[in-house]
């Protein structure tokens, strides 16, 4: 995979029974921050590797930036959270064009507690034709404490 660490055609299925795009082989993306031990590629692997985390904290932005426009009916994101309780909130928007206006898919908060819920799944089915930007912006704690943001998994279909 192609990435790029920043400051503020149709794609082939993987090969994958679900039709996950090849994420590895059309896009490349972009974050904020990463920490060294926690490489934005894991978050995309299908092996359940250690996942995204920020460098920084606060928060963060990940953006998929694809070479060629695609079509968009699935997407899949898990955050996992089992040492603080917070409250993070997260959206998720596309473009048709890069550097163009994006369209907010939606925006969503989710309490965190090591004690009960540490695990956050969400599964959308969505109908998006010609985006070429996915992006997700993460704060992982609403209420203004130092976190940092954190991903586990993030597919596209």
């Amino acid at each position: 995979m192609r990435k790029r660490i920043v400051g503020p055609s149709n794609a082939e299925p993987s090969g994958q029974s679900e039709g996950w795009l090849n994420l590895d082989q059309i896009a490349t993306v972009e974050v904020t921050s990463e920490h060294p031990s926690f490489p934005i590629e894991s978050v995309f692997a299908s092996s359940n590797g250690p996942g995204w985390r920020a460098s920084q904290e606060g928060e963060q932005r990940i953006r998929i930036i694809f070479d060629e426009p695609v079509s968009v009916r699935r997407i899949q994101l898990r955050f996992n959270e089992a040492e603080s309780e917070r409250t993070q909130e997260f959206s998720l928007r596309w473009s048709p064009a890069i550097g163009g206006r994006y369209v907010e898919i939606l925006r969503q908060r989710w309490n965190f507690s090591p004690t009960g819920s540490t695990t956050e799944f969400e599964d959308y089915t969505v109908q998006i034709e010609g985006v070429s930007v996915l992006e997700l912006t993460i704060d992982p704690d609403v209420s203004g404490h130092n976190a940092f943001a954190t991903l586990a998994e993030w597919r596209v279909g």
